[in-house]
Formats: structure tokens, sequence, C-alpha cells
């Protein structure tokens, strides 16, 4: 054994000591078990690490308890293993657990019963102390899987029934043994007998079955239950336990999926009820009544999880039945989440049905789309979804049609699945219709698709998706094999065609020619103007001589150019013309990639002149290029190719090819050349590459030049053959590891100049916006400009710290913040679109306190001024208004008018954000943000004045108390405040102050700290107003509690002489009737002074800078008074001369008197000899130097 023996010896004397006590009969002396080291060896093993000796020790344990047969070890033993069941090491508990179990399956003697008891009285949940609780959960759960690994559950009912009960209350303990005992639970049920299930344990589990909805565990223990004892629970006992007969039907629904939601972790819903799925998915669908399957969670809506997959496979690879295949899929289709299917519209087990059901699949899913039904669909939205999704019924009938359009395509795209081309071509036919045509009156067979009408008529979204659904559908009929082609493997197949060898995409155009040659029966969406039916009927005739042509031969070619023609001519049905704006846009940018100057300042001042008619997808392409997230995205805008010293960067599909004529990135490439060099160093210095290494090692030993063991004492040198050899390899070797370099260093010159023309392109790119800024600041367009904005800001930010970076976030911040969000123009007319800006107020508002930087979250509330500012509006008498710096109107005739602004639901949203910047410790808010908000819009003010009242003592620390003393301060200051509240209101509002001050100053410590000493000194300055208004209005505040708690003040706070805080407080005391107190100053007597302390004598030096020598011995005090003294007389008259000397020095040229100011204090640059004359005087006066 590995363990220590003290140890070993402390554990068995413990144990051999409670084994003692606890035997009610009389036993060996306990030196007897303890010179048994070999069964006490069993015991250590079972908790060793090693599953393998944790197996071999209950092996050997019970063959040496069967061999003894010692009635001591034996109950020993159960002892031990009792106890091992809560073992501190994770590992040891399975080991105990499985000894127990195999112990009682071999003496079957022993009851269970008293082994329950045994665990129950060790692990007492209840008796067990705060620390060893979660070791006592650990061991009753242990314990009953020993319990039910002996085999011996069912020849003991009771013992059943209190293992159940004993896993009841450790369910409750989720967050330690998670599902463990609900599956320890399930998989005593599936052992016991239905006689034991419905005598002993139905009436325990009653209360679980019964919420089977409330939890996943209690809804597997249901179907577990179900599966295994189908006469115990009946219909007409679910109808008792469920108010349903039936789990799964419309009533059940809701209650499923909010058990799920609120439930279930995201990750372990996938496999709650696997174990039920995997039997009932089959019965189901057998009896033709299939409920649904279950669904996993996502953020907007459920799906299908995907065990599910393999569930649904298996039954339709071993059921031929076409009627039941269909009933699964039409089923598990109509089965939806707030409109969305649950079923993904790339559903694998498609490739399992039979033809017949498949082509009935299909014409389910056409009719579906014609004319839904969502009633007919079974919804498993959850409460909150609905409450939340007070939606038409048209916005769900659109997902529905969206995703049938989805699945119809991916029938199609799979290849797997078994179809014909009369299927194809139906599909393609009926998306191709719906989504350029529309029926007028029914027709004859030719046109199939008249006589199916809609019930609800298609919108322009649907439509958009019925046409990106069709040029989907011709890439995936390009691509697609023959339909059961037998040819060889290793012959050439053919793709794109039909048996016959025409091409899909001619099959589409035929028919889209019957439908424009029936204009009676069928009308296009959008029709073709003179210049497209002349361009189509040109398509076709150019085919058809192509066709013609391919009859004499050139039959690749003829096919190609057809391809290209018939592709030509139904881009024609998609009518995506950009307006001229957009391609000039387009222009301008690619011009804007050119490095000159010249055409920066052009194409600045033709966007200035078409800035008037700019349109949301020229906008859009801008905003697109700025766009951070595409930046590293391989289809980007921008294309960088390098060509020798030449850089060069255009645009994607711009053919034109010059050079580049900047000197700028000739001085940044000499730059980098210097970079390089050093990077080459470093490279030289740094580690060698493994694979040059291993080489190198090759080389040398293929020429027999590396040292070996043998030939370590050899003296013999290589020949000049050899040595020329060796050194040609090593010269290749060492080439083709410096090309490997040179290619490393050009990428990365590559790749850092590439981010130098897009930083450089995107700074140009800014001047546009800053022009359609400053043009057309009150176009509604504007407002998609605020989170590109916001989002280059955002990242620029967090990136690097070049020159270039900074340069590129300083303009954008400029842009944002000067000319957007502080311009007196701003758009006045988004009336319209009163929902979308307050969902952005709500984004931003979030996104601000989710932030951690200050400096980024002003920027993102000034965009939340911003935006309340455009839904505000101008009023009718704006004319009259004066408008201030930042764009804000004083609204002086009515401070009231808030235009189309949600007051409540804005408010709500400032409220929140004051809170958190009261509540946080690190909030990104500042006082600042919410005194511009009560500046610029008082209504929010007076709104949010409680909320900052209420913060005066209740903020989080001394500062937050401060703040809130600051915007109480600033709000009541204002007029527009005084003019919203009524006599009344303002009353309130000071009673409220004064209480809140109260209570502050009530909290008032020592104020030692900075931080304590700012918070009393607004909070003073917030006293001096409300108590200089509430006198000077005469209002009815009771100012007396005020009164005490500041005169209480004084004994808590330590007032200066002269500062703020004093000056503050005595004013306050002023208003209140208390006078600050005088101080008598009384003269000093000079003569007293004079006495004390004698004035210095100019020019000599004191006492304590005189040099002392170090042989003069100690004189005593009495020798001091020896020393000659000079008189008041002759002080004085040193000092005059000393001045008249000085007063004959002749001025500077400059004119200063610095001189003059101090005659006593010697400049530094005096030269040495004026001291030498002063040398004397000194000494005739009596001091020693």
């Amino acid at each position: 054994m590995t363990s220590s023996p003290c140890w070993m010896s402390e554990v068995m004397s413990v144990e051999m000591k409670e084994v003692s006590v606890s035997s009610a009969e009389p036993l060996r002396p306990a030196g007897i078990l303890q010179q048994n080291r070999v069964f006490l060896d069993f015991f250590w093993d079972l908790a060793n690490p090693d599953q393998e000796v944790r197996l071999q020790a209950v092996e050997n344990l019970i063959q040496y308890l069967k061999t003894e047969n010692k009635a001591d070890e034996l109950e020993y033993t159960f002892k031990r293993l009792v106890d091992g069941l809560a073992h501190t090491r994770e590992t040891a508990r399975p080991g105990f657990s499985l000894a127990l179990g195999q112990v009682l399956s071999a003496f079957e003697d022993i009851s269970l019963q008293s082994i329950l008891d045994k665990i129950k009285e060790k692990h007492n949940l209840q008796a067990a102390k705060r620390k060893l609780a979660r070791n006592a959960m650990f061991g009753n759960l242990f314990g009953v899987i020993a319990l039910h690994q002996s085999g011996r559950l069912v020849k003991e009912p009771q013992v059943v029934l209190g293992c159940v009960q004993l896993l009841q209350c450790l369910i409750q303990h989720k967050q330690h043994l998670k599902d463990l005992p609900s599956k320890t639970m399930t998989d005593i049920l599936t052992e016991i007998p239905e006689e034991v299930f419905e005598e002993v344990l139905l009436s325990a589990l009653e209360a679980d079955l019964a919420s089977a909805f409330r939890t996943p565990e209690q809804m597997q223990l249901l179907l577990v239950a179900l599966q295994h004892f189908p006469q115990a629970l009946k219909p007409k006992k679910l109808k008792k336990l469920l108010d349903s007969s039936t789990i799964i039907n419309t009533d059940n629904i809701p209650n499923l999926s909010d058990g799920i939601v609120e439930q279930s972790d995201g990750q372990r819903e996938a496999t709650v009820f696997e174990s039920g799925c995997s039997t009932a998915v089959p019965h189901k669908c057998t009896k033709g009544n299939f409920p649904g399957g279950y669904s996993r969670e996502k953020p907007d809506r459920f799906k299908l999880a995907p065990e599910m997959d393999s569930y649904v496979s298996d039954f339709l690879q071993g059921c031929q039945d076409s009627d039941k295949h269909l009933v699964v899929m039409v089923s598990f289709s109509s089965l939806t989440n707030n409109g969305y299917p649950v079923v993904p519209t790339v559903w694998r087990v498609v490739q399992h049905l039979e033809s017949a059901a498949l082509r009935s699949y299909v014409d389910w899913l056409k009719g579906t789309f014609l004319q839904p039904q969502p009633d007919c669909m079974l919804d498993i939205s959850t409460r909150k979804q609905k409450d939340k999704s007070k939606e038409q019924k048209e916005s769900s009938i659109f997902r529905l049609r969206k995703w049938i359009i989805a699945r119809l395509a991916s029938i199609i795209d799979n290849h797997q699945v078994k179809k014909h081309e009369d299927l194809i071509m139906d599909v393609a036919r009926f998306i191709f219709f719906h989504a350029f045509f529309s029926a007028k009156k029914a027709t004859t067979s030719d046109i199939p698709e008249t006589s199916e009408n809609l019930s609800i008529p298609l919108d322009d979204e649907t439509r958009g998706a019925l046409v990106n659904s069709f040029f989907g559908l011709l890439m995936s009929l390009h691509h697609m094999p023959l339909i059961d082609d037998s040819r060889a493997v290793n012959q050439k197949r053919s793709v794109g065609v039909t048996a016959d060898g025409t091409m899909w995409i001619y099959h589409l155009v035929q028919y889209a020619q019957l439908l424009l040659s029936h204009p009676k029966h069928v009308q296009s969406v959008q029709p073709f103007s003179a210049e497209q039916k002349q361009a189509w009927d040109g398509m076709l005739q150019s085919v058809a001589n192509l066709k013609r042509k391919a009859k004499k031969g050139l039959t690749t070619q003829s096919a190609a150019f057809q391809q290209l023609f018939l592709l030509i001519g139904m881009l024609l049905f998609k009518k995506e013309e950009p307006e001229w704006v957009e391609v000039m846009v387009d222009i301008l940018l690619s011009l804007l990639s050119q490095q000159s100057r010249h055409i920066r300042q052009v194409c600045r001042t033709v966007f200035s002149s078409i800035c008037p008619h700019v349109t949301a997808a020229a906008l859009t392409a801008i905003v697109d290029v700025l766009d951070p997230d595409q930046e590293d995205e391989e289809d980007s805008a921008v294309v960088v190719t390098d060509d020798g010293n030449k850089t060069q960067k255009k645009l994607k599909d711009d053919d034109d090819e010059e050079q580049d004529e900047d000197m700028e990135h000739n001085e940044s490439e000499d730059g980098s050349d210097e970079e390089s060099e050093e990077e080459e160093k470093e490279m030289e210095e740094g580690e060698v590459d493994q694979n040059f290494r291993l080489e190198l090692m090759k080389v040398l030993q293929q020429q027999n030049a590396l040292a070996t063991e043998e030939d370590a004492s050899s003296d013999e040198d290589l020949d000049d053959e050899a040595m020329m050899q060796l050194d040609m390899s090593l010269s290749a070797l060492f080439s083709e590891q410096k090309k490997k370099i040179q290619a490393k260093k050009n990428e990365k010159m590559k790749l850092q100049k590439e981010r130098v023309l897009v930083r450089d392109f995107k700074i140009k790119v800014l001047d546009l916006v800053e022009v359609f800024v400053a043009r057309q600041a009150g176009s509604p367009l504007i407002l998609g400009l605020v989170e590109p904005l916001l989002n280059i800001i955002d990242r620029g930010m967090s990136s690097g710290s070049e020159q270039q970076e900074q340069d590129f976030l300083r303009r954008a911040a400029d842009i944002f913040r000067n000319h957007l969000c502080r311009s007196k123009v701003y758009c006045r007319t988004a009336g319209d679109r009163q929902g979308e800006l307050h969902d952005l107020l709500d984004k931003l508002m979030g996104k601000a306190q989710k932030l951690s930087d200050s400096s980024l979250c002003l920027y993102y509330f000034s965009a939340s001024l911003y935006v309340v500012k455009v839904l505000r509006g101008a009023p009718a008498t704006e004319n009259k208004e004066e408008s201030t710096a930042d764009g804000a109107t004083a609204s002086v005739n009515n401070p009231k008018f808030m235009g189309n602004v949600d007051v409540d639901r804005v408010s709500s949203l400032f409220r929140e954000a004051l809170i958190s910047f009261m509540s946080r410790r690190k909030s990104p808010l500042t006082s600042q943000m919410f005194t511009d908000l009560f500046t610029r819009f008082p209504v929010f003010c007076v709104n949010l004045l409680d909320t900052a009242v209420q913060h005066i003592t209740s903020g989080l620390r001394e500062h937050q108390q401060c703040q809130a003393c600051v915007l109480v301060l600033r709000a009541m200051q204002s007029k527009d405040i005084q003019q919203l509240l009524s006599t009344y209101e303002w009353t309130q509002l000071c009673e409220k102050v004064s209480a809140q001050l109260v209570l502050s100053l009530g909290q008032v410590g020592q104020a030692e700290s900075k931080v304590a000493k700012e918070k009393l000194v607004k909070t003073l300055e917030l006293c001096q107003f409300v108590v200089k208004h509430i006198h000077q209005q005469k209002l009815f505040v009771d100012l007396e509690q005020l009164k005490k708690a500041l005169q209480s003040l004084t004994s808590n706070v330590s007032f200066k002489k002269t500062g703020k805080l004093q000056d503050t407080y005595w004013a306050v005391m002023k208003h209140l009737g208390v006078m600050k107190p005088k101080v008598n100053k009384t003269k000093p007597n000079k003569d007293s002074e004079q006495e004390a302390a004698p004035k210095k004598i100019k020019g000599f030096l004191p006492e304590t800078k005189k040099r002392k020598k170090c042989n003069k011995p100690v004189l005593e005090p009495a020798g001091e008074k020896s020393a000659p003294a000079t008189k008041p007389g002759e002080q004085k008259g040193m000092a005059k001369k000393k001045q008249d000397k000085k007063t004959k020095q002749k001025r500077p040229a400059d004119g200063s008197a610095a001189s003059q100011t101090n005659p006593a204090k010697k400049s530094k640059t005096q030269p040495d000899r004026k001291a030498g004359k002063k040398k004397p005087k000194q000494k005739k006066g009596g001091e020693e130097i």
C-alpha cells in the first residue's frame, strides 16, 4: 500500500473503537482485526483511483467474507461500506457503492431494510453539518444505487418505497446531484413488476406524475411509467392526474412548452426525454397519431432536437407503408412555434420516403402555401411568447410560407432524395409562377397553376423570398446529374440536363414564354417594358439560331452560349436596376481608391452636388465600406494587389488598373524596409525552424559530416570532393531557407500595406459621410448612420494605437458628435417611424449601460439624446425659440412639448439607467450625462426627480450620493422645472429633499476623505438652495429637523478657519437664523514678541547654520550669557548702512526691481570678493563664522 503507516494506524484505531462501541454482542479483541492487514487492505483499495484495483478489491472482499464467514468482520464490512458512500474522494464513492451492492447480493440473509436504515442514520441530511451536507447527499444517493444493484429490491417492496421516497428528497438538491436521483428512480421503475408499482409506488409518485409538465425529469418519469405500466396508467387514470387522457394535445402544448423553457438549461432538454422518445416515436407512428416529438429551445424559437432525426429515420427505413410515411411528415411539419415549423428546412429524413409519399408530401406543401390554415397547425408557443407577440395572423402566415418555399427547394437540392423529373419540374414551375406572375382566371391544362387560387394574397416579402429561392434553384438544376443515370463510374456524367438532353433552364424559359403568351389568363407582377420585351425576343431568337448550328457541330460551344443567353433572359424578370445615384456612388467609391488628392477633392465636390438625390441603397453602399465587421471577410469590397514596388488598390469589378502616384506610400515602404531588416535580425537570433534543423541533419548525415560516438575520436577530415559536395548541399539548403524567410516577410509586408491602404481608403470615404451629414442633416436617411458610426467608434477604441487608426477614429468621432448630434438641423419628419426609433433608443441605452468605458458610453448616450430630439420634433412656435449649440431647442413657450415621444416608455429607460448609475460600483454613466438630459428635456427631469432624491441616501457609495445631490440641485435650479411643477408639487419636492438631507447629514462621520468632504459640500449646497427658496417663496415646509441636523454637524466635522466647507455651512445656517460666531482678535505685545524672539540680524548666519569646531569643548549653559551681544541700535545702524549701499547700485536695464524687493538676499551669481568685504564687519559685530 502507498498510504502512510502512521495515518493508517490512527484511522484503524478510531474505526476499531467505533466498532467495539456499536457492537451489541461480545466481539473478539480489537487487536485481532488490527493484525489482519489483508482484510483491511480491501477497504483501502476500494478508494483507489484505479478502477481495475477497485474491481479486484470488490471481488477479493466477497471471496474473503465467504471463506472466513465471520460475523464481526461482516458487520465491520457493512459499517465501512456505508461510511465510504460519502467519501470525499469522488472515485471512492462508486467503489464502496458497488462493493455494498455485491456483498448484499452475496449474503441474502442480510435484510435490505437494515442497510437502508443504516444509510439514513449515517447520512442524515438534517443532522449533517453544513460543510458535510454535500457528502451526505452523495452517501444517500450511492446507498440507494447499491440497494438497486443488489438485485433484491423486487423481493422487499417496502424497501423500494423507502428508496423512492429518499430519492424524492434528493431531487431537490440539483445544484449538487443534478439529474442523478431522477435517473436512478427511472432505473428502479424499469425493473419492478407492475403489481409492485400499482400497490406500493403509485400513491407515492402521484404528485410527481401529476406535475409532469413542470420539469423535464418529471415528464420523463411519466413517459417511462406509461411504457412499463400501461395497465396501471389507463386513460381514466391519466385524466385524473393530468386533466387529460393524452399527454400531447392542443390544451397541453402551452404547459409542456412553459415547462421546457423555465426548467431546461438549453443543453439538457435534448437528453431528458431521449429514453422515452426512442420508444414513443414508433408507437405513435404505428397508430397514425403522431404527436410531433419534442423541441429544443433557441433564442427566438424552438427547433427540433437532432436526436429526433435518428428516431424518424429508423422508423421510415423500417416501415414500407407510404401512408404512414405521409402521416409522419405532415405531423412533424404541422408542429409550429410562433408561426415557425420546428422541422428544419433541410431535413435529411426525406431521402427515406417512398416515391408516392414524397409526391403526396410535395402536394401537401403546395396546398398549404396556397391556402394556409394556421388553426390546423399545432402551435407550441409558450404563454410568454403569446403575450409578447400579439401579432397579426399575416405575420405567422408569412413565416409558414417562407419555410415552405425553402422546404420545397431543399427537396430538389438533395440528390439523395428519390424523385422523378416531372416532380422537379413541377416544383420549379410552382416557384417561378408565384415569384413573377399571378393568375387572372383559370385556363387549360397547359398552365395548371392558374387553377390554384391563393386564399391570402402574397406580400412583397414573400415574393422576394420566392425570387431568391428560384435563382438558387437554377444553380441546383445546373449541377443536377441525370435522374436514374446508369453509366459506368469512369464515364463522364452529364449535369444540368434532362433525360432527353435538354437543359433544365431551357424548359423553364419555354414555360416563361408560355405564361407571357397568355395575358388574358396570367398577369405579370412587373410587366416588361418595350426594351425588355425586345431583349427577351432577341434572346429567344439567338438561342434558336444556336440550336440550329449545334446540329451541324460545335455542340460544346453552342451549349455554353445557350446557357449564357438563357440565364440573361431569366434575369430580365428580376428587374433589379439600380438608380443613377447608386451608380454614381459606386463610381465615386471606385475613384476614391486611387491615391490622388485631386481625385479626392473632385469626388467630394461631386458628391456634395448629388446629396439631395442619395437613396437608402446608395447610403448603405457607403456604410458597408466603413463596416468594421466586414473588414476581415474574404468577400470584402476592397481588393489590394501588390506589383513589385507599386502598391495598387481597387474596388471589385473595376477593370481600370492605374499605378500609385502618392509619395506617402513610398515613404511608408521605406519605413517598412527598415522594420523588415530588424525582423530579419530577430529571426536570425531567434529559434531555428525545426523543419530546417531536420533537413540540415539529413544533409550532414548523407555526406557523413555528422559526428557520432564511433568517430568522435577520429581525426580524419573529409576530402576535397566530399567537402565541395557538402558545400553545394548546404548552400542549396540555406538558399531555400532564405527564400522561405523572404516569402514570409513579403507576405507580412503585403498584409501591412493592405491594412494601410484599406484604412486610408476608409478615411477618404468618411469625406462622403461628412458631406452628407452636413448637407442633408434633416433627411430621414441620416438616422441610418447612427449605429454604423457608433460601431466604428466602438471598434476604433479597441483597435491598435497606430497614428492612422487614431486619425480614422478621431475623424469618425468628430463627425458623429459635432456634425450629427450637435447639428442645429435635424430630421423632423420621422413621425411614421416612432416604433423603429423607440426600439433604437432601447438598444442604445441597453448597450450604454453594458459598456466599461465612460468615454465610449458618452457617445451612446449622446446618440440616445439625439434620437429623443428627433422623436420630439419641432413645435409650431419653433421659429420663436432659441437654438443652442448642441442642437437642443429651448422651448420657452411650452416646455411640456414632447412631440411623438412615448414619455412613459422613455422615462422608464432613463430611470433604469439612473438606477444603474447609482447602484453600480463601476458604471460607465456619469452625472454630466444626466445633467444634459435634464437640461435639454425638462419633462424627463420631472419624471426622474423622485429617483434622484431617493438616492441622496440610498446611493451605493458616497460618490453616488454626492452625484445625486448634484443632479437634484441642477434640476431644482432649472427655470423650466420650476415652470413645469405646480406650487403644491414644488412644495412636496422641497419636503422630500429636506427629509433626505436630514438623513444624509445624520450619516456624516469625520469626513476626512476627499470623497466624504466633497459629498458634504454638495449636500450643504443643496441645503442652501432649498432653505433659501423655502424662505423666499414662503413655503410651508418644516425646517426644524434640518436645522438640528446642521447644528449637530459641528460635533463630527472639524471646520478649518477658512475654506468652502465652512463658508457653505455658515451660509446655510444664516438662512436658518444662526449667525457665525465672531472671534475677538487681540493685538500681540510687540515688546514681549521681541524679547521672546529677537529679530534676526540681516546679513548674519543663524545659529543653526554656523560651522562648529570639533575640538571645541562643550560649554555650560551659563557660558552662553558671556557671549557679546549686539545692541539694537547697532543692528539698525548696520542695516541702514547696508540699505544705503544697495540703493547706490545701478538698476538693471530691463527695469526689474527684483534686487530691491529683497536686499538681504544674496544672488548665487554674486562674485566672492563682495563676501570678502563683509567679513571684517562680521568680526566687528562680535560674531564668529
